[in-house]
């Protein structure tokens, strides 16, 4: 069930403004997929012995920052795409609702407050996330936005999972997504905004008039810095600790290890 989209009094109906957010590494500062597979473990979903045997090395590597995240995240997604087939529904609601209860106010400071300031301006707020769709649907009632796609993991007529995905996580079903939610509420997109930190985010940055980088990836800066129209609008900000910064893409002077 969609969350409640809210009033539109006192919203133009002409070039309606929106703004797209990211879920993971965009608002929250932990990957909720990863609180979802620590959940899944904790209520015997998932056997520890895969995290310790296919999930736990590519995690040290990451987090040692010798090793790739997306291989990380991906093979939390390969366990959990299996994990679930034949699982009852009702019991991933639950842990998502959780998840999100226990952590999700471990945001990004700059991402709450925008959150915030798009609402008082009578914006549309959406999230476009690769993360679960019951993750996603827990975060948007959280967070009271209008409108939400995340990834669908098919539920047969039986109320299992039946094993058949559609992906939200790769930055072609991100652009079809806010296409989709373009046409679907009269969206402007040349005077909307996006906020991103991944690659699966360009397409939705390059879509709208006030692209966000927030905390980008090595990969994410390569693919802006190659399309120039992008570069012409991009606004980078980093948050670290108690600080925040605009970079300026241009003179971004980055530091290989």
């Amino acid at each position: 069930m969609e969350p409640k989209i809210r009033s539109q009094k006192g919203r133009g109906f002409i070039n309606k403004c929106a703004a797209f957010f990211d879920v993971d590494g965009t608002i929250s500062r932990e990957g909720l997929i990863s609180e979802m597979f620590r959940k899944m473990i904790k209520y015997e979903l998932i056997d520890i012995s895969k995290w310790h045997k296919e999930v736990e090395p590519a995690f040290t590597r990451w987090n040692r920052r010798v090793g790739d995240y997306d291989l990380y995240l991906q093979k939390m997604v390969d366990i959990y795409t299996d994990t679930v087939r034949d699982t009852e529904a009702f019991h991933i609601r639950y842990i998502a609702r959780k998840v999100v209860e226990q952590s999700g106010e471990r945001v990004y400071t700059y991402s709450r407050d925008k959150i915030k300031w798009h609402k008082d301006q009578g914006h549309l707020v959406i999230a476009i996330s690769g993360s679960p769709i019951e993750l996603v649907h827990e975060m948007s009632k959280k967070y009271e936005m209008d409108d939400y796609k995340g990834t669908i993991y098919e539920v047969g007529e039986d109320g299992l999972y039946s094993g058949v995905i559609k992906p939200m996580w790769d930055s072609n079903s991100k652009r079809q997504a806010v296409v989709d939610m373009a046409e679907k509420h009269g969206i402007d997109l040349s005077v909307s905004y996006a906020y991103g930190d991944t690659a699966g985010d360009f397409s939705m940055l390059q879509l709208v008039g006030r692209p966000f980088a927030i905390n980008p990836t090595k990969e994410l800066i390569a693919k802006i810095r190659q399309d120039q129209d992008l570069r012409d609008k991009i606004t980078v900000i980093v948050e670290r600790k108690d600080v925040t910064y605009r970079l300026n893409i241009e003179s971004l002077d980055l530091i290989d290890a």
